[in-house]
């Protein structure tokens, strides 16, 4: 197993986004995804920044994907998506399957990001013959439906594609053409003067009783609790996963990369830092085994 940074979630600015990339450019991982999955009102980083940025850490040795939006509403944003995938130099992150049917006209291999869906075996052959080559389960995959999803995969006689998990962060839950950041701060989602740039980790929700419940981050809404994989990886191997995938968090995630890469060198499990797997173990995502318990 390998590891990859997934594409980030959250709306920093210009200088922290880049410096942040930079060094991920040094760290021990296989994969790094690049570009705006959320809201495309977000551009600190346009297009073309993204591809330079993806361009100079590709030369650092890394595999780059470029990531496209969950959720495309306007002919801008398919603009967007078409400049991406005619870039040609790059895997494409399909979120959307917009995506996936412009890098199957221009034969572009691609990765099926968790927003796209795949609850199917039938679905997944059909998207390999597009061009996939790995596939991001949705966040409520556990290991036993993944488990299944390819064994029935492999009774059609189709090739597997790579596998990639969702092993460190806050899980995207939903996305929607409202943007909640706006609307909690009481501000049209027009006019919504970039305010989620003043959360960087999303903003907490809790319940009338003060628990952690939800992270709020533009349109997406986000599970509380961080996600945590590096526990449960005899399972993972039991699923033969390619790629952990670890988001991106505002502060300590060399920290994260460097737990993570321990994990994956110890012949024992260690402690977790995150904070539930529910969802690894056919469970609420809010139950479910406690890391580090």
């Amino acid at each position: 197993m390998q590891l990859s940074l997934g594409p980030l979630q959250y709306f920093w600015p210009r200088e922290q986004t880049l410096a942040f990339y930079r060094e991920a450019a040094h760290w021990p991982l296989h994969t790094v995804y690049l570009g705006e999955t959320v809201c495309s009102k977000r551009r600190e980083l346009r297009t073309r920044d993204w591809v330079a940025l993806a361009e100079e850490i590709a030369a650092q040795g890394k595999r780059v994907v470029l990531s496209s939006l969950a959720l495309i509403e306007a002919e801008s944003e398919l603009g967007t998506l078409r400049r991406l995938v005619e870039h040609g130099g790059f895997w494409i992150e399909a979120n959307d399957l917009s995506a996936v049917q412009l890098c199957r006209e221009r034969q572009v291999p691609f990765v099926a990001g968790p927003s796209l869906n795949v609850y199917n075996h039938e679905a997944l052959a059909m998207l390999i013959e597009d061009g996939l080559r790995r596939w991001v389960p949705g966040v409520e995959q556990g290991h036993a439906l993944i488990g299944e999803l390819l064994t029935a995969l492999e009774g059609l006689g189709q090739g597997r594609p790579e596998l990639e998990v969702i092993a460190w962060g806050r899980l995207p839950l939903s996305y929607s053409a409202r943007c909640f950041t706006a609307r909690a701060l009481d501000i049209s989602k027009d006019q919504c003067e970039f305010r989620c740039i003043d959360y960087p980790d999303g903003l907490p929700l809790t319940t009338r009783e003060g628990r952690p419940f939800l992270r709020i981050n533009g349109i997406q809404v986000q599970g509380d609790e961080v996600t945590d994989l590096s526990g449960e990886l005899e399972t993972a191997r039991e699923l033969a996963v390619d790629l952990l995938r670890l988001y991106p968090q505002a502060e300590g995630m060399q920290q994260v990369i460097k737990h993570f890469s321990q994990a994956l060198a110890s012949s024992t499990p260690i402690p977790s830092l995150g904070q539930r797997n529910g969802y690894w173990h056919g469970e609420p995502g809010m139950s479910g085994q406690a890391c580090g318990a």
